[in-house]
């Protein structure tokens, strides 16, 4: 099998395997009992918040859990929407964003708070000059994307933070780095965010865990309530053996992301490299970061493409797993005509991924244009 696909989901590596069924066959204690067993769990899960905390670079208390990425999406928004509700009702994102950010944008919206969507550029970025335009004294809330999940595009969140600083709005800065935890070495500090989304499957953790950075001193409304876990910010029982594999993969990953990211740049400029040189009609789609490739074969559709690529035991994916095989709205974004969009695939790369990964998806899609040209 060769899976492609890493930007929908990531293989559970070993280690956060082990370290999930260390927890829940052995310090299984729920951390909030006050006994022996539930403070060996307390124990444990402040180890394993300390060491996701040091990967993403924060403190410890900085750093609430949640269930996936998209649930601290909806919480940064929602609540960092209302937190500054009295300054302002102004809100600036970008229509290249996930859904789980498009839907938040709705719902705020309908609670009667104005949204400003920026377009993309041409590599799927959001460019920070279009921010600064953008930015009112009524912005109370920004959020975008650090690397976009279905082009690979980074946009500059720093440049974002200094246009915010100097316009004098009072608006939160929140960015999804779903994408661009462990893959591009960032730090809460040099963003200049108040609010990041991260999550487990992406990092080769299992589905189910995510987390939310809150810059100290930020108090955002529980999104959850029913209970005191999380230091009163997040109701209900910690998910400590998803947890702890969660902080297994960051600890396996975080001294090598730079090191990662540079092999898997080279694959990727590889598979552009041979891809161009057998198939004149491709184009590479945006793209920025070192692990999602989106390209296009004009004329041809993702479907039937991805199909012969199965049939090999190949696996990428048409665009975000979240769009359930529908139209990517982010490369409509971008302005793309309707054969490029119909013909993209996005390929996500990961540290496992390997060379006989990368030959055989370049054979496949070289074997699928040669044959399906002549069908």
């Amino acid at each position: 099998m060769h899976y492609l696909d890493n930007s929908a989901t990531t293989q559970v590596c070993p280690e956060a395997a082990q370290a999930a069924l260390e927890v829940m066959t052995g310090s299984f204690g729920n951390p909030s009992s006050t006994h022996t067993v539930g403070r060996e769990a307390k124990k444990r899960l402040d180890r394993d918040r300390a060491a996701v905390a040091k990967a993403l670079g924060c403190r410890p208390g900085e750093l609430v859990f949640t269930s996936c990425g998209s649930e601290s999406d909806n919480w940064a928004l929602l609540a960092g929407a209302e937190a500054g509700r009295r300054k302002g009702k102004h809100i600036i994102s970008s229509v290249a964003e996930h859904d789980a950010i498009r839907r938040s944008l709705d719902l705020l919206e309908e609670r009667g708070f104005e949204v400003t969507r920026l377009k993309p550029d041409a590599s799927g970025a959001v460019p920070a000059e279009a921010v600064r335009a953008a930015l009112r004294p009524d912005t109370v809330l920004v959020s975008l994307m650090l690397v976009n999940n279905e082009t690979g595009a980074v946009t500059d969140i720093p440049a974002v933070a200094r246009a915010i600083r100097e316009s004098g709005a009072p608006a939160l800065l929140h960015t999804d780095a779903v994408q661009a935890f462990l893959k591009i070495p960032f730090r809460p500090q040099d963003l200049g965010t108040d609010l990041i989304s991260v999550s487990g499957h992406k990092v080769h953790a299992p589905k189910g865990i995510g987390a939310l950075y809150i810059r100290s001193g930020l108090r955002l409304k529980p999104f959850l309530v029913g209970g005191g876990q999380e230091e009163g910010r997040r109701a209900g029982t910690e998910a400590t053996a998803q947890i702890a594999a969660f902080a297994a993969a960051c600890e396996l990953a975080y001294p090598h992301v730079a090191e990662n990211g540079e092999k898997m740049r080279a694959q990727r400029e590889e598979i552009i490299r041979r891809l161009q040189a057998g198939i004149p009609e491709l184009r590479v789609l945006g793209g920025g970061a070192p692990h999602i490739l989106s390209v296009s074969l004009p004329g041809w559709r993702s479907e039937v493409l991805m199909n012969f690529l199965e049939a090999r035991e190949v696996y990428v994916s048409k665009s975000s797993a979240c769009k359930k095989g529908g139209r990517s709205h982010v490369l409509e974004a971008m302005g793309l005509d309707t054969r490029t969009i119909d013909g993209a695939l996005r390929i996500g790369l990961s540290r496992y991924t390997n060379q006989e990964d990368i030959d055989a998806l370049c054979l496949g899609l070289q074997d699928a244009h040669d044959t399906l040209r002549h069908t």
